[in-house]
């Protein structure tokens, strides 16, 4: 199983409105590499809800429920299914950026990317960071 991170403004959707509806088509998403990490997952991948702009943190964990498939808004870009798994305890952005360990996480490499891989270290501290 591979892990993820997917961004979101609380403003277009948030954790609560992912919650609320159970679940979503994760669309929109309008960036080449985006696009390919979008195509990389699998049904059963788990995904950290990355709540942006605003108190930006990890606030949730989502499992994808359905593979890509063409943007219905868009054919030339792609979606996937994403249903909500639970609520975290808040994993600021602060704290993530202050933990050397994840100083190679995508999150921070290439902080406008929209959809980006977590590896299996990175998923197993900020599990724990929420835990803490």
């Amino acid at each position: 199983m591979a892990r993820w991170l997917l961004k979101s403004e609380p403003t277009s959707y948030s954790w609560d409105d992912l919650v609320r509806d159970g679940g979503t088509e994760w669309d929109g998403v309008r960036n080449p590499t985006a696009r390919i990490n979008l195509r990389a997952m699998k049904t059963g991948d788990e995904a950290f809800f990355y709540r942006s702009v605003q108190e930006p943190a990890i606030v949730g964990i989502a499992r994808i429920t359905r593979e890509a498939q063409p943007d219905a808004k868009d054919p030339n870009w792609v979606s996937v299914r994403v249903e909500p798994v639970r609520e975290l305890t808040p994993v600021s952005l602060k704290s993530i950026k202050s933990e050397p360990k994840l100083a190679a996480m995508e999150l921070l490499r290439q902080s406008r990317l929209s959809v980006a891989p977590v590896r299996e270290e990175e998923w197993e501290l900020i599990i724990a960071m929420a835990n803490a």
